[in-house]
Order: structure tokens, then sequence, then C-alpha cells
């Protein structure tokens, strides 16, 4: 635990020194920037990356170039056919070389020009693309739970190696070494999203100790999955620094333990405007028509998380109700108060690719209709 402790202490520090150098030989000699290139692996839910010397400064993804890599290093391609091209799609401010160096986020191609079976951007786009989906503006805010494990046993930060802490109830939202571990990560990857130009809402300690959250959004359609990709890889490259691991498990402990969910809220124009509320009802009745293709998108091993316990929904059983963390959708006090607002799916497990959740409850909410020419996944 001191060793710990000491790690955290110096995270800040190396994070300034870190930028204090990537500042000092970039920033006043030359005009090039570096670009680090960032994109999902083959397990669908590992990140990876790799940076390039650019003329710089970049606004904009349209004017970076495509680039390539072995896919069969990854998990993504043949090793006698292993190249795969990255577009680039959305940029940010690289919080680590600061300056104007940027992060990338890219999605990957066959050199045919294809999506690969891991890019679910592609899809996701063709969805937020049309005409009924993007007249209602849908905004998502994303809440991200993770855990954060000790390196050498892969065991909760700050617990008891092959044992366990006191059972949950001090930890949500508390304060104290004896209750709160991994602070120091937590806060520098907030303040790092912030200055990536991320969205980032808020952070918070969770009900299991060693868990944590952070909130992306309100981010208007694809912009929300770009945005949490990112803020996923800043926190994983922090963790990297203060050599600890970052669990997306949905479940990270058997037990008498929360696991770990990625919450997602949603709203449309209907639904922000006068009488909204009747519409997100509407939109209700269709998530529960769906249910079980959304839970079968919603993350791998969710299965171990929605039991109806710990704050969640059965996975079995749709349900949905005003301030009920019990069910599948909740619907929060002050938009039935309001009659208009937003709802939140709490069926999405923390490993779940944005990219699916959200276009999925766009295209069930927005397009869903039986045999709607434009609901790409509502043709059975």
């Amino acid at each position: 635990m001191l060793e710990t402790a000491k790690s955290y202490a110096v995270l800040e520090e190396e994070l300034q020194r870190l930028q204090r150098i990537g500042v000092a030989l970039l920033g006043d000699v030359t005009d090039s920037i570096i670009a680090e290139y960032i994109w999902i692996g083959g397990s669908g839910t590992d990140m990876r990356s790799k940076a390039r010397t650019l003329p710089g400064p970049v606004k904009s993804p349209e004017e970076l170039p495509r680039w390539n890599y072995d896919g069969s290093s990854t998990g993504q391609a043949p090793g006698k056919d292993s190249e795969v091209i990255l577009y680039p799609q959305a940029i940010f401010k690289d919080p680590f070389r600061r300056g104007d160096n940027i992060l990338v986020i890219c999605d990957c191609y066959t050199p045919q020009g294809q999506p690969i079976p891991t890019n679910k951007r592609a899809a996701a786009a063709k969805i937020f693309s049309q005409v009924e989906v993007s007249n209602e503006e849908p905004w998502y805010g994303l809440e991200q739970e993770y855990t954060l494990l000790q390196k050498e046993v892969k065991w909760p930060l700050g617990w008891p190696i092959g044992g366990y802490p006191g059972p949950q109830g001090p930890y949500y939202c508390g304060i104290g070494v004896d209750k709160a571990w991994g602070r120091d990560i937590v806060d520098a990857h907030y303040k790092a999203c912030l200055y990536a130009g991320i969205q980032i809402g808020g952070i918070n300690g969770e009900v299991m100790p060693g868990q944590w959250e952070f909130q992306v959004g309100p981010a208007l359609g694809i912009t929300a999955g770009d945005q949490l990709w990112a803020a996923r890889y800043i926190l994983e490259r922090i963790t990297e620094i203060a050599g600890v691991v970052l669990s997306l498990d949905p479940k990270p402990v058997e037990g008498d333990w929360n696991g770990a969910g990625c919450h997602t809220n949603f709203s449309t124009k209907s639904m922000r405007r006068e009488g909204g509320f009747r519409v997100i009802k509407d939109a209700i009745e269709k998530l529960e028509k769906r249910h079980k293709a959304h839970i079968a998108a919603y993350g791998e091993g969710n299965e171990r998380r929605l039991t109806g316990k710990h704050e969640t929904a059965s996975m079995n059983t749709f349900s949905w109700g005003v301030a009920n963390r019990g069910a599948s959708i909740r619907v929060g006090r002050d938009t039935e108060a309001e009659g208009k607002g937003y709802f939140e799916d709490r069926r999405p497990a923390s490993n779940m690719d944005p990219y699916i959740v959200t276009s999925m409850i766009a295209e069930t909410t927005i397009l869903f209709q039986q045999n709607h020419p434009r609901c790409l996944s509502c043709q059975h």
C-alpha cells in the first residue's frame, strides 16, 4: 500500500515533467506536430496507437492523411494480407505532449475501402446520417464506470491482497484514505480530458471501492462515441504512468459487490420540447420491443452484472420507472415534473462499444418500425 501511495504522489509531478519535456522539445523550435493515431483493436475493447510527425497545426481530421498498420498483430487481418487502413475521424488536443500535438481517433478499413468487422463506427455513422435522426439532434450523456487494479495481482486498488475491504456503503462518493483509492489518477484524467477538449461532465467514486466513474456529454450523435473512446485512451495512458491496471470488466469481483456499467442518458429534440414526456414513453415502448437485441449488443459479460441486484435490472426482464435504479430504463424526477427531458438506459456494460449503443438507441427510438427501409437492423 505504501508503494501504491507513493505512485499516486508522483503521478501529477511525472505528468508535468513529461509535459514540460514535450513542450520544450517542440513548441518553440518547429512547426511540425506529433499526431497520435488511435484505433480499436481486435478484441473490440482494446485500444492501440502509434505516432507520426506531420506539418502543423492541424484543425480538422480532414486535413490528416490516412495511415496503415499491421492487422495481423492486432487480430484484425491475416498475415498474408495484413494491411489495415486508418481513416482519421476526430481530433483532440494531446494532454501528454501538449502544444499543437493531437490525438486522432480513427476507424479501420480494408485497402478496398470496406470497414473491417471491429469497425463499429462506420455503421453508426450511417444511422446518424439518416435525416430523421439528424433532425432530432440526439444528445447522449455517457456514465463510464471502471475499476482500478493492482498491477501484480489484478485485484482492486486498495484491497488487501487475497482479501476484502469492509462491505459497501461508505465508498460511494466517499472521501478519506480508508474509502477512496486512486483519486490522483481520477483527477489527473479529469484535467487531461478537459485539456483535450472532451466534454467531460464530472467524476465520482463508485459503490465498490477501487471503482470510479466519469461522465461524457451531453454530446451530439456520433461525437459521443468519439469522445468516450478518447477519454478511455487518456485514462489508460494515465494508469500506465501510475503503474495501475484499468479494467472495464462489468463484474470485476463476484459476490456482494456492484458491477460496472456505462449508463447511457438520451434525449431528442422532441423529448426536450413541451410534451416531450409522451415522446419519451413512446421511445421506451420501442426499447421494450427490442430488449433482447439491445442486451445482446450491450457488452461482453453483462449477464454477470444484470442480475436484478446491486442497482441493476434482470437482463431477462424489461422494466422502467421514475427514479428507479433497479429498472432497465430510469426516468428522472425532474423529467417527470417538467413533462420533458431525457431518460437513462441502465443496461449497457462498462465495456460496451459507444458507437453500437448510441446508434442503436437512436435507431430503435427514432427509426424503428417493422420493415422501416432506413432502420438497418429492424428488417426481421
